[in-house]
């Protein structure tokens, strides 16, 4: 099919939808992405050639170098991205500037109709750990069992999402509640959780002792690596960008206001919580460090920092006038 369309080149373009299939076929070929990626940038394309269709883009990528061209795509990528969580936005542009890429090269578009927009601006959040009321607000929501166990372990643990999600039943030491995972840097290590996802645990495997502790919803459409495939269920290992995708649908409800409201919370919260939660506690630094397993204190700071409502109870309470009334 890329060989095809390259031929159209010295005439006219492709359509949007046929430039785009080209664009992942020559990466999928030369081995350059893996299926993940190729995955996540054809749901971009895809997207937009939704929004695209019947306009003179989707006849003929072409028309991207015309300013009516140029115009509709920023409308179809606005209308199509424009109210998701910034960085999710940044990606789906990343995508789309690869893809205009590549079909410059191929002489099907000369200019860059995305020159001038404004990257979606990922700021730096000082407040990314979750309240204690939030986190009990999060325990509270009716989800899945393995919505349910998902959230407590990451909370328990402090672990990255990839760790948790990557766990498999043998991986699990119920008796000391414990579970081994293959941290940031390949080494194996153990992580802590406590009493409420040791009960939801048993719920959660209801006697499976192989496989992926979290499965996806339904067996694969595509060839899954054994791994991943639960030898009882037939189920694949639930994916990270699935698990986001519920964790920030499921907590929307729970955004006291602004982004957090219309997007949801990350993953990344429940670790960022558990470790400012127990810094708030009075945690020393040591336990800190080794919970986290970072390798150096600079690395801890970020979550270590007590959150507003912490220091707030620090002023109530050192406060002179209080201790006179007292």
């Amino acid at each position: 099919m890329v060989t095809a369309l390259h031929s159209s080149a010295a005439g006219s373009a492709p359509t949007f939808t046929h430039a785009a299939e080209a664009f992942l076929a020559a990466h999928t070929r030369a081995g350059a992405w893996s299926p993940g990626t190729v995955v996540k940038y054809g749901q971009t394309l895809t997207g937009l050639a939704a929004k695209l269709a019947a306009g003179p883009v989707e006849r003929s990528v072409a028309a991207l170098d015309t300013p009516a061209g140029a115009a509709a795509l920023e409308t179809a990528f606005t209308d199509a991205y424009g109210a998701l969580a910034p960085a999710t936005r940044a990606r789906h542009l990343a995508a789309l500037r690869s893809a205009l890429d590549w079909w410059r090269t191929v002489a099907w578009m000369t200019g860059d109709p995305t020159r001038g927009w404004a990257r979606p601006k990922i700021s730096r959040d000082d407040s990314r750990a979750l309240t204690p009321d939030q986190i009990a607000a999060l325990w509270r929501l009716e989800v899945t069992v393995r919505e349910k166990t998902l959230w407590r372990l990451l909370y328990e643990t402090a672990a990255r999402a990839t760790e948790i999600l990557t766990l498999d039943v043998a991986d699990l030491d119920p008796v000391n509640k414990r579970a081994r995972v293959v941290s940031k840097g390949g080494d194996t290590e153990w992580v802590y959780y406590q009493t409420g996802a040791a009960l939801l645990l048993p719920r959660l495997l209801a006697g499976r002792t192989r496989g992926p502790v979290f499965l996806a919803d339904r067996a694969p459409t595509r060839a899954v690596p054994g791994l991943d495939l639960c030898p009882v269920t037939g189920r694949a290992r639930l994916s990270y960008r699935r698990a986001a995708e519920l964790f920030e649908h499921a907590t929307r409800p729970l955004g006291a206001s602004g982004a957090d409201e219309a997007h949801g919370w990350t993953l990344h919260q429940l670790r960022h919580s558990a470790l400012t939660h127990d810094a708030e506690a009075g945690t020393n630094t040591p336990m800190l460090l080794a919970r986290s397993r970072h390798a150096s204190m600079r690395s801890l700071e970020r979550y270590a920092r007590p959150g507003p409502e912490a220091l707030a109870r620090h002023a109530a309470a050192t406060d002179p006038a209080r201790r006179r009334q007292h």
